[in-house]
């Protein structure tokens, strides 16, 4: 399977955009920059929006999901919208219990726990993605030349939730079950690799110019756990974008010990936390992966002379690399003022 010929990067809209160029490792004249969740909480504009309506209802509703991923391109100018949905979400579309708690985050009704409960998950019904497809191509339609980030949780943290029954620091359930019955794990993970892999395969299809594979709890294991029991999954995951010709990156938080084998599932880019600095993330991957990354959230609340100072470093130890993207080393912190986050644009744009 190919794009379709009317496809941002076919038809030529986006296919020579700076973010394109950076995750294909063409380093572009102006370094490009957008932030992970930068659609959401921190913005006024979407709390307004949101009243009254629940986060996955928000998700599913293809014109609100539109709207709140082209609120920060439109106020922060970054150079890519990502589109506003949840990790979840295919999970909730396959038919799991689940919703989203605030100030908690995903909770899973029915944990899965035994071989039972894996063996009567069911496959995602293509047609139950028709309001991501619909929501995609809404936004890809008013986007114009900026590309649309695609995106889905990893394997392993979608595991995780399902497992643990909701966010955990440690994911020792979900550790426990990996060693005590791997193949329950392997079937769980295979599971979750599929439905993960439809929900990216169905943003690309609709108009996605790349597409980030997300591991929000990878940093709970050892390098050796990652290869042996995640590594395939993640790469299954990925496989469904097989014949595309887009740009896949790959991010965990705290995974700095397991960096080369994330990549090594087979990415473009890799996405950088704030705990590595990037010419220590370069040396880790053995060179020639583009990299982005890796902005503290914690100096977002800094006087701007601090966080200028720091964007400044981001950028000189970026420049190793083969391309960089500017990005946070995770998400945006919801008590982030936005006026920040468009300074921190217009800098990185005038370097």
């Amino acid at each position: 399977m190919t794009l379709p010929t009317d496809h941002p990067l076919v038809d030529g809209r986006t296919a020579s955009a700076p973010l394109i160029r950076a995750y294909r490792g063409d380093r572009p004249e102006v370094t490009p920059v957008w932030f992970m969740r930068q659609a959401g909480r921190s913005l006024p504009e979407y709390r307004e929006l949101r009243v009254g309506t629940q986060m996955l209802d928000a998700c599913l509703t293809p014109s609100l999901a539109s709207e709140i991923t082209l609120q920060p391109v439109r106020r922060h100018g970054v150079d890519a919208a990502i589109f506003f949905s949840d990790i979840v979400i295919p999970v909730k579309l396959a038919g799991v219990d689940v919703e989203i708690v605030p100030g908690k985050g995903p909770v899973i009704a029915n944990p899965i726990r035994t071989a039972a409960d894996v063996a009567a998950l069911r496959p995602l019904d293509p047609e139950a993605l028709a309001p991501i497809t619909e929501g995609v191509a809404l936004t890809v339609s008013q986007l114009g030349t900026t590309p649309l980030i695609g995106f889905a949780g990893a394997p392993f943290t979608l595991a995780s939730y399902l497992v643990e029954g909701g966010p955990s620091k440690d994911q020792l359930r979900a550790r426990t079950l990996m060693y005590s019955d791997p193949h329950t794990w392997a079937a769980l993970l295979n599971w979750c690799a599929d439905v993960t892999g439809e929900f990216l395969k169905a943003q690309v299809l609709a108009g996605a110019s790349a597409a980030q594979l997300f591991d929000s709890w990878v940093g709970s294991l050892s390098e050796q756990q990652y290869v042996r029991r995640v590594a395939p999954h993640s790469k299954r995951a990925l496989s469904h974008l097989r014949g595309f010709d887009v740009p896949r990156v790959h991010f965990g938080v705290g995974s700095g010990e397991v960096l080369h084998a994330m990549h090594s599932i087979g990415v473009e880019a890799m996405g950088v936390d704030w705990r590595i600095p990037l010419d220590e993330a370069e040396r880790r991957l053995g060179g020639g992966v583009p990299l982005q990354g890796n902005l503290d959230p914690a100096l977002l609340g800094a006087p701007w002379h601090v966080l200028e100072a720091h964007v400044i470093d981001v950028l000189e130890r970026g420049m190793l690399a083969p391309a960089h993207v500017v990005n946070l080393g995770h998400g945006v912190p919801p008590e982030t003022d936005p006026d920040v986050l468009t300074r921190i644009v217009e800098l990185v744009h005038s370097r």
